[in-house]
């Protein structure tokens, strides 16, 4: 029998400084603990957030920087599941269109680095950003993508690939 686990539902915001290197936040907290990744959170739910203003609020109290819904890009969903073996995540991905002019102050959840897109693959990140996040940043963060994928064998085996299955797909004109 399969164990039931908890669905969460959650947001990562990819926002850059003036000079075009992205922030991330080294988590001190689980999950991804010890681990560099974008800025986010989970939605209040019982507030009926919207993925949206979750990324707008988030954004505020972990930077600093106030942003907009129209300063962000909603360029992915994925669906996760048994993510490191504790649960089931739908993340909305956003491209922030707002720079940042500074380096955030340390917070609860961790510190801050600002990294060329050429260095974060050498930073400690958490294996299946290194295949369902970065990658897909890099495709698709002026277009959409909806995926999944079934992370509960890397739970066991964090050797285990991780497959990603594309549900659907938007390119910008150009792309």
């Amino acid at each position: 029998m399969t164990a039931i686990l908890p669905f969460k539902i959650s947001v990562l915001v990819f926002i850059k400084d003036l000079s075009g290197r992205q922030l991330l936040i080294r988590r001190r907290k689980a999950p991804n603990k010890d681990c560099w990744s974008p800025v986010g959170g989970k939605l209040e739910m019982a507030l009926g957030e919207s993925p949206f203003e979750c990324a707008v609020r988030e954004t505020g109290e972990e930077t600093g920087l106030g942003v907009a819904t129209t300063d962000l890009h909603l360029f992915g969903m994925i669906s996760e599941r048994g993510y490191e073996g504790g649960g089931h995540w739908l993340m909305f991905l956003f491209n922030c269109h707002k720079p940042l002019e500074a380096l955030p102050q340390e917070i609860d959840e961790g510190h801050f680095g600002l990294f060329a897109r050429s260095e974060i693959d050498a930073l400690a990140l958490p294996p299946t950003d290194r295949v369902l996040v970065w990658p897909v940043y890099d495709e698709h963060r002026d277009g959409f993508i909806a995926y999944r994928a079934d992370c509960s064998l890397a739970a066991a085996n964090p050797a285990a690939p991780v497959a990603m299955i594309v549900e659907e797909t938007l390119r910008t004109a150009g792309k």
